[in-house]
């Protein structure tokens, strides 16, 4: 035969192989929907297998396999409480609640997977003042509880401080002493008033001291951790 026929035949027939391999490609698009992605398409049909299984005997056997993969897949979750109990769940997810097998777990049920949490309670309050915060203004609620005394004294002035530091974080500049009385008065809805007192609240270098000391501190510890970091 000649040489330039035996060329010829030999592409022929890798052109042919090429394209039983193209039409074979199965691409992720056109493949069935991973229920739980994170443990894999091998996984899924083994899944798969087991749901056809002719005798519950064999579809436990296998149920128990599979557990047993997926175990191993996840062995940073071992130490977590009702391990097993999360695999079998899960194992009942990908199912699509179809596997028909023994669990030593209650089956969960598909309504109660679907069912939506009941949406959180969030403050829904909007303070004339939001730089104080709302703790501030719960603070200010528990202190108009209070009978008058000593501790009442000293929890409103405590709060009163604590307003004088968050006006300044909100606004560098200083702030009057009468400002923080007044909106104190304006949000305790007139219980506490502290404009006729001829106590001072504390000086804003001093509430404002801490605050740079600890900001020291973070910058000396990033230079020193920056000055032990080996360079290659």
């Amino acid at each position: 035969m000649h040489p330039d026929a035996e060329l010829l035949r030999a592409l022929v027939t890798n052109t042919t192989q090429i394209y039983i391999l193209i039409d074979n490609l199965e691409y992720n698009t056109e493949r069935e929907h991973l229920i739980i992605p994170e443990y894999g398409r091998h996984l899924q049909k083994m899944v798969n297998y087991a749901k056809g299984l002719p005798t519950k005997e064999e579809r436990n056997k296998v149920a128990k396999a599979i557990i047993s993969v997926m175990g191993n897949l996840q062995p940073h979750l071992r130490d977590v409480p009702d391990f097993q109990h999360k695999l079998w769940d899960q194992l009942f997810i990908m199912s699509d609640f179809e596997l028909d097998a023994e669990s030593p777990y209650p089956m969960p049920s598909k309504e109660e997977l679907s069912e939506r949490p009941e949406p959180l309670k969030y403050p829904q309050n909007h303070p004339k003042y939001r730089f104080y915060g709302n703790n501030i203004k719960t603070m200010i609620d528990v202190a108009n509880t209070w009978e008058d005394g000593e501790l009442k004294e000293a929890l409103v002035y405590t709060i009163a401080n604590h307003m004088k530091k968050c006006f300044l974080n909100w606004n560098k500049d200083t702030v009057e002493d009468e400002v923080i009385f007044e909106h104190l008065y304006e949000l305790s809805g007139g219980n506490i008033n502290l404009k006729g007192n001829d106590e001072d609240l504390s000086d804003a270098s001093s509430l404002l001291r801490n605050k740079k000391k600890f900001s020291n501190k973070k910058s000396h510890h990033k230079k020193n951790s920056n000055r032990n970091r080996k360079r290659y």
